[in-house]
């Protein structure tokens, strides 16, 4: 990513914490003129929208500095622990909202100017939406984890305020105060398994978990462009570091090439893996020599001058068989 863009980034998630500060304001407001647990949900989601945003802005800001010494691959990792953050928070509040509903199932609270409560959250739900539907495009053009987990979480409090409008409209209809205690809890439920959701997301990445829709595109694009000189491409890895990749593989290539020729060949590998990338890619690949007679009946060059054994089929370039540690040719 660009400085620019890591600029840009940091920007708007500034304003997004800004708004989010604002809109906090107004659904506490709101609750206190209501004393509804629904609302309450969605005012205490504001508090993990506010610390989870200021978490988000110090792991741009570190995703931002260059590599260095003690960090040769850069600082992007940060923004996992950012997203995992985010999700334990939200996680939190889900358990706290359901907490509290239960207790208020048994020991029941009057409500009041609930239609007034009804306004401010339908206008806090539409300020979210748009701001969350605002930073997770800005995330996936930027490939910015971080703007887009945050996004994501707006995102999911907006549905959450379009249930519990529903919910409160019932309320009024019906004059059942349970209802606001179960749209509470329903609501808590939904808010927690976003918070799960986040930390997985989070935890996969820290701990490098092979992400089959990273890997896939460029598996593909390989295949595409397989040229007669790659006998086999195989333990194939990609580690996402933030917004960069770092792609590392064995390349097989002919047993006689020099170091020159060999060195080409993984040249037109890097230059296919780099060129359909909008993320910048770090890559190592290393070359392997063919052993014949066995690399032989996979190889696709047709004018190889040492050839021991007849060619029989050539090994399909897919996610499952580029992930072996081993040569295809140990395989059959």
């Amino acid at each position: 990513m660009t400085t620019s863009a890591h600029h840009t980034n940091l920007r708007f998630q500034i304003w997004a914490v800004v708004i989010g500060v604002l809109l906090m304001g107004i659904k506490f407001f709101a609750w206190w003129l209501t004393n509804s647990n629904a609302i309450l949900t969605d005012a205490l989601e504001s508090i993990i929208n506010v610390l989870a945003g200021l978490f988000a802005v110090f792991s741009l800001v570190i995703t931002a500095k260059p590599k260095d010494a003690n960090h040769p691959y850069g600082h992007g990792k940060i923004e996992f622990i950012a997203a995992g953050f985010e999700g334990g928070l939200i996680a939190l509040a889900g358990l706290l909202i359901i907490g509290k509903s239960f207790y208020n199932f048994i020991f029941p609270q009057p409500l009041d100017k609930l239609d007034i409560g009804l306004g401010l959250t339908a206008f806090s739900g539409l300020a979210n939406f748009a701001l969350g539907y605002f930073l997770v495009r800005q995330g996936k053009k930027s490939h910015s984890l971080t703007l887009q987990a945050d996004g994501k979480h707006l995102l999911s409090d907006a549905y959450s305020s379009a249930g519990l409008l529903v919910g409160i409209a019932l309320l009024l209809l019906t004059g059942a105060v349970w209802l606001d205690n179960l749209t509470a809890v329903a609501f808590g439920f939904v808010i927690l398994y976003t918070g799960f959701k986040l930390l997985r997301s989070s935890v996969s990445g820290i701990m490098d978990e092979a992400d089959p829709d990273i890997i896939r595109p460029l598996v593909k694009v390989m295949a595409e462009h397989r040229k007669y000189n790659w006998v086999d491409v195989h333990n194939f890895r990609v580690i996402r570091y933030g917004a960069s990749m770092h792609v590392d593989c064995h390349l097989t290539v002919p047993w006689f090439f020099n170091v020159e020729q060999g060195h080409q060949e993984v040249k037109q590998l890097e230059n296919i893996i780099q060129s359909v990338n909008p993320v910048p890619v770090e890559l190592f690949i290393h070359a392997d020599p063919c052993r014949p007679p066995a690399a032989c009946s996979i190889c696709i060059k047709e004018d190889c001058a040492h050839r021991q054994a007849p060619f029989e089929a050539a090994i399909p370039w897919t996610l499952e068989n580029l992930l072996f540690e081993r040569n295809h040719q140990d395989l059959r």
